[in-house]
């Protein structure tokens, strides 16, 4: 993109500032900040002005599949699972674009050393459980990992010296989440440098775009890929590809199929999985009212109790006519780091910015039917949030032992 057209573009949107520093910048610096403005969802950036977002909708509770009704259908549920598996149907997406920073890390989430007498790190842990399906299936199953802009290249190269932890390297695949620009309160772009705007990834919601735009959902529709199985690199216990799970969401003929633990008490901080408005969703532990929180069934079971575990199942064609829509954007006021009128890069004590994120809740909205299915607490869902405490490498480590690992 030449000067003069970013000079009218950016004047056309009031954003003029971003060219500042445009005569201190060497070549390199004039042709990355030229990318970033050329890249830029003028759309997107003019939504921070809109109006806040509407009250919720009409809450009732969803049907799913509890423990006891997936016991008594285990073998017809792993039967067309593991079929689809020996068949090339499912592949896996890892959202892994995260840093350690909360656990004293600032190299990618995934590389953390959760081992006790031999490393363990959260890669190698996720690969192992993704392997028990090879072995069950007796196939591959491929693994799209997302990235992030500031942790690509290392993770790929982490990948590297491990060997891929013993997978088919031919099987991994890696692609960068797209990134969006931060604003002000006033909707002014933010610099994080005379020579780059501040980004920050645009959400989990960005996964599919990310993938199409990678050339990978080619690649997926070249494999025949009729079911992508995406979950959180944080999760060491859960399972993907389980063909119990996708068993069931084919048997369902419902669009996607979405993991949960039972709540385990009323106040518990977990989005739960209900129906707004007739459309599947999460309502958040603090959108829920005391008598919602509390209501049990006949049986004295919580009604609203689907916490969600990010492990969801999408149907490949779903996903293609949701890509040919604009997913709801969340506009999330931060800390964002940027240069104040002198150029110095600043770090700001009070929310001085907003970013702009998709969430991949909308995706299952947008699909319009999903099947909850319970899994059990210590045997899948052990997140890795915190160094210490509730949800941590602590916690991780007790639920692994228990389920055999060792570490």
């Amino acid at each position: 993109m030449q000067y003069g057209e970013m000079q009218k573009i950016l004047s056309e949107h009031g954003q003029l500032h971003v060219l500042k520093w445009w005569d201190e910048l060497d070549e390199a610096g004039r042709t990355q900040l030229a990318k970033q403005i050329g890249q830029i969802d003028w759309e997107l950036l003019s939504l921070v002005h809109k109006e806040a977002e509407a009250d919720r909708g009409e809450i009732l509770p969803i049907d799913g599949l509890d423990l006891g009704e997936i016991a008594e259908r285990r073998e017809e549920f792993f039967s067309l699972g593991s079929s689809a598996v020996r068949e090339g149907k499912v592949a896996a997406v890892m959202l892994a674009g995260g840093q350690g920073t909360r656990l004293g890390s600032d190299a990618p989430k995934g590389t953390f050393d959760i081992g006790l007498t031999k490393p363990l790190y959260i890669f190698e842990q996720l690969i192992r459980n993704l392997e028990d399906v090879v072995r069950t299936c007796g196939a591959y199953v491929p693994l799209f990992i997302m990235t992030s802009e500031a942790n690509d290249a290392e993770t790929q190269a982490f990948f590297r010296e491990h060997a891929f932890f013993g997978y088919p390297e031919r099987e991994i695949f890696f692609f960068r989440q797209e990134m969006a620009p931060a604003v002000d309160l006033n909707g002014k772009l933010l610099m994080s440098a005379k020579d780059s705007l501040a980004l920050s990834p645009n959400g989990n919601g960005g996964w599919y775009a990310s993938l199409m735009r990678a050339g990978l959902v080619a690649e997926a529709e070249k494999r025949g890929i009729e079911w992508f199985n995406v979950f959180a690199v944080d999760n060491v216990l859960q399972r993907m590809a389980d063909p119990v799970f996708l068993g069931a969401t084919i048997a369902s003929g419902l669009a996607t199929g979405a993991k949960y633990v039972r709540k385990a008490y009323p106040e518990e901080r977990v989005g739960v999985l209900c129906l707004e408005d007739g459309l599947p969703g999460v309502i958040e532990y603090y959108e829920l009212d005391r008598k919602m929180a509390e209501l049990r069934d006949q049986a004295g079971r919580l009604v609203y109790a689907y916490g969600v575990t990010l492990n969801y199942l999408f149907r490949a064609d779903i996903l293609r006519s949701i890509a040919e829509k604009r997913l709801p954007v969340h506009i999330a006021k931060k800390k964002v780091p940027c240069l104040n009128a002198d150029g110095v890069l600043v770090e700001p004590e009070t929310e001085n910015g907003c970013k702009f994120e998709t969430l991949i809740l909308d995706m299952i909205r947008c699909a319009g039917s999903c099947l909850p299915f319970e899994v059990e607490r210590e045997r899948e869902f052990a997140p890795i949030k915190n160094r210490t405490g509730t949800d941590s490498v602590d916690t991780a480590r007790v639920l692994l032992e228990k389920n055999g690992v060792k570490l």
